[in-house]
Parts: C-alpha cells; sequence; structure tokens
C-alpha cells in the first residue's frame, strides 16, 4: 500500500509531540536538510544488543499514557486484542488486491499471515509491521494476463512467475542493503521519484476500475454508493472504525446491493450457493507459478516500486518508534521479498508492509513485534476456512469496482502527500521535470520495449524517474 500520514517521533519514556514546522523538528531532535529529515535517536542497549533478536523486557509503564516499545510485550489478554485488531485493519486491502487480480483470497490471507510470521523471525523482531497482498502488481499482473476483472484468473500461473522473479530481485537488494547500507538506495530514490512512483501505481489503474463498473447503469450507481459509504465512513467516523474505512464501506455496499437486488429484485442477486456448500475447515487450492520471460520482464520491475514503498514505511516506523530500525532495512527488504517468492510459489499475491498498520500503530502507541504474530496466527485461521473464503467470492464486481476507486485514489494522493512531507521544491525545474514526465508516462501506460518485451507503462514510468534524478539531481544535498 502507499506511504502512510507522516507521525511525530516519539521515545517509549515521553507522551508524543507532534512538530509542524522545521524549527518544531529541530526542537524534536531531528535535523532538516533540505527536505529530508535525519533522525537523531538516542542508544537503546536491550534493542542494539548485537543478536539476532533484541532483549524482551514486559512491559511496565501505563497503557493510557507511555507507549510500548518494539522489544516490550504485553499480557497475553491485551496481546490478543491488538492482534486481531491489526489483522482487520489490514483485512480489507488484503482480500481487495486478489480480486481485483482474479487471485483467491483466502490463499492471500492464509499467505500474509505466513509471510507475517515469516518476516518477524527474520528481522529478529526489530521492524514492527504486517505484511498483506500488494496493489503495486495489479497493473503489470492484469496487463500480463488480460484479466477481465470478473472471476478467477485463467492466466494466474504466467504472472506468479512474474511475481516469484520480483520477489527474488528484491531479496537479493535486500542482501545488497544488508552489506553496504542504506545510502545508495536513498540517493537512487530520493522522496520526488518515490512520491511520483507511488502516484502513478493509482492513476495507472484508473481506467480500467472506470471500465469495470460502467457495464450498465445499475453496477455504476452500486458503485457510486460504496464510493459515497467509505468515503462517509473516512470522513464522519473516529479512531477504530476510521481505520477499516475500506472493510465497514464494503460491508455496508454489500447490505444495500443484496437488498436491492435480492429482496427488491434490481440488478443481478448475489448467490449464496458457494457458501453454504463450503467447508468450515480446510486448505485452500495452491497454483504452480509458469515461468514466461515476457511476463517476468513487465513484473519484475515491480520490485522498485516496493523498495520505494517500504523505505518510506520503515522511515515512519523510525519516526514513531525512534529506535534505530535503519540498520535492519536490509534485513526488511530481504524477509519481504522472500515472503513474496514464498507467497507467489504457492499461488498467493506478492506482499508488502502495510500501511494500515502503521496507522494503527500510529494511533495505539503500541510498537511490540510479537502483536503481529498474534495477527499473523489470526490471518492463518481465517485462511484456513473455505467458507470464510466463499463468502468473500459473493461480493459483487461493482462494490469491488466501487472500493478500488476509492484505494486507487488514495494511493495517488500519497504519492502527492510524500513530496508535500518532504517539502519538494518544485521551483527547480528538475523536480518539475521528473515529477511531471513521470506521472504522465504512467497515467498514460507509456511503455518502451527492450528486446522485444514489454516494460508495461508502470515499469517503464519508474525506470524513467530514477533515470532522470540521476541525470538532474546530482549535487549534492
Amino acid at each position: 500500500m502507499a506511504t502512510p500520514p507522516e507521525h511525530s517521533s516519539q521515545s517509549t519514556q515521553h507522551s508524543p509531540t507532534e512538530p509542524s514546522t522545521p524549527n518544531a523538528l529541530e526542537a524534536a531532535g531531528i535535523e532538516v536538510a533540505k527536505g529530508s529529515a535525519t533522525m537523531s535517536l538516542s542508544h537503546n542497549p536491550d534493542f542494539e544488543n548485537g543478536r539476532w533478536f533484541p532483549t524482551w523486557r514486559p512491559f511496565q509503564g501505563d497503557l493510557d499514557c507511555t507507549p510500548v516499545g518494539i522489544n516490550e510485550y504485553l499480557p497475553p489478554s491485551k496481546s490478543v486484542l491488538l492482534g486481531v485488531q491489526h489483522t482487520f485493519a489490514m483485512f480489507g486491502s488484503t482480500v481487495l488486491a486478489p480480486l481485483l487480480m482474479g487471485f483467491d483470497p483466502n490463499l492471500a490471507i492464509l499467505m500474509s499471515g505466513i509471510c507475517t510470521v515469516m518476516f518477524f523471525m527474520i528481522t529478529g523482531g526489530r521492524m514492527p509491521s504486517y505484511l498483506g497482498s500488494s496493489f503495486a502488481f495489479i497493473g503489470p499482473v492484469i496487463a500480463v494476463t488480460a484479466y477481465a476483472g470478473v472471476g478467477f484468473n485463467a492466466n494466474l500461473n504466467v504472472a506468479l512467475g512474474g511475481i516469484m522473479a520480483c520477489g527474488i530481485i528484491y531479496a537479493l537488494v535486500g542482501l545488497l542493503v544488508m552489506k553496504t547500507g542504506t545510502g545508495w538506495i536513498e540517493r537512487l530514490m530520493p522522496p520526488i521519484v518515490t512520491g511520483a512512483i507511488v502516484m502513478i501505481i493509482g492513476l495507472n489503474l484508473a481506467p480500467v476500475t472506470i471500465q469495470g463498473v460502467s457495464a450498465n447503469q445499475f453496477d455504476a450507481w452500486m458503485a457510486a454508493l460504496t464510493v459515497l459509504l467509505i468515503s462517509g465512513v473516512a470522513v464522519f467516523t473516529r479512531g477504530m472504525l476510521r481505520r477499516l474505512l475500506l472493510l465497514v464501506g464494503l460491508i455496508l455496499s454489500y447490505i444495500a446491493y443484496y437488498v436491492m437486488t435480492n429482496l427488491m429484485g434490481y440488478g443481478v442477486p448475489i448467490d449464496f450457493s458457494g457458501v453454504s456448500a463450503a467447508s468450515w475447515f480446510g486448505l485452500p487450492s495452491t497454483h504452480a507459478p509458469k515461468f514466461e520471460l515476457s511476463a517476468i520482464i513487465l513484473i519484475a520491475p515491480v520490485a522498485f516500486i516496493l523498495i520505494a514503498e517500504n523505505l518510506g514505511h520503515f522511515k515512519a516506523v523510525e519516526g514513531m518508534t525512534k529506535a534505530r530500525v535503519t540498520p535492519y532495512m536490509g534485513r526488511a527488504f530481504f524477509a519481504d521479498g522472500l515472503a513474496t517468492t514464498f507467497s507467489a510459489g504457492f499461488g498467493g499475491t506478492g506482499v508488502t508492509t502495510y500501511a494500515e498498520n502503521i496507522g494503527v500503530m500510529a494511533v495505539t502507541k503500541v510498537y511490540s513485534t510479537t502483536i503481529f504474530v498474534i495477527a499473523g496466527l489470526v490471518a492463518i485461521m481465517l485462511g484456513l476456512s473455505p467458507k470464510f473464503g466463499a463468502i468473500i467470492q459473493t461480493i459483487p464486481p461493482a462494490l469491488l469496482g466501487g472500493a478500488s476507486i476509492v484505494v486507487f485514489g488514495l494511493i495517488a494522493i500519497a504519492g502527492a502527500k510524500i513530496w508535500i512531507d518532504s517539502h519538494i521544491d518544485f521551483s527547480k525545474n528538475s523536480n518539475l521535470i521528473i515529477a511531471a514526465v513521470t506521472v504522465i508516462m504512467g497515467t498514460g501506460n507509456f511503455s518502451l520495449h527492450l528486446g522485444g518485451f514489454d516494460l508495461g507503462g508502470i515499469g517503464t514510468a519508474t525506470l524513467t524517474a530514477i533515470v532522470l534524478n540521476a541525470l538532474f539531481n546530482r549535487q549534492k544535498d
């Protein structure tokens, strides 16, 4: 998902502050240098103990006023409740992404849980994150498979091979970062580049989304109602309900659709026969990948999008927790790449760290990574229920189209927010050209061919942004 809203830095000993100006940032211990923030962090001997895992400590403070550190843990009852909350936070997007690509959402939920636990182990419990279905793969997967937007994707195997290749590349980058540090990545993809890349993920998918809900006027109106309900939840609710805007909005629109079709006779009614026939427990169907070079060339560049996206996520985590997580960013890249490869190897989607769960941490001030292990285990239990998967499959395409309008729009705006939060200077022609060319290329799906292989709109725009930045922003900050 897209980079989350920027939250204030805080320690595990003090209540948070929210700096809003460069002077306030400096007062909070953050050095501001030409649009980028470098954290000045104190040494934590429990977290930086030289071992794979940090030294775990029971939380001793007051939950109402003291944040829970990454290496602290809560009593089992509170940990379970917070873990379930994180599962619900990721649920809407993790289910929506596979449905938009024709993947099995039940398998995606199962893989997200397994991959989150895997991420915890590989990062040594030092990076609080949940791994869910990545939206960055939707455009390339639809292009590779010619997916019509409804039902099972008949060319799924070809897409899986490309996603596995992407995961391998991402994991190799993680190993390189573990050896060399993150400086070269931040120079290769500064905020002007990452903001443009995140923006085009949403804009590139806009035509497909609109066409998918324009088959007839009833579907178009139901998609519009879905947009209105999700937006209403986002604007008029507070707390955890707002974090579940996609889930709550889809439930409300689902009820409205059921009343309009099954009870009042408008449109195509929802068919519940598959739900009654499904068993309560069982393994979802797996799918073997098929490796085709054309698909690999198109999907593999998504690795750079994931790097840019997760770089922003990990910086946000460091800002919130005020713990030195940057030295472990290589582990996190490697873990996410390996998890993506593992998930696609069984028929699941590519995975990425989730802004929704980072947002939950910002609200709860609970940063313990043990909570994410519980969230992963809850997701595994849901993924092992075919009846749960059958319920998901009954969601009408019009509602998914309406939800995707909101999701892709939010992704596009999140790219602009990266520019705003990073104080990008658009009075510089270099920044103007990088942003303008990248956004138009990505939105218009401008695609270059290398040796007969199609890079796709997102892949071409991503490569263009990196090259233009290297050419035009060569001066040192």
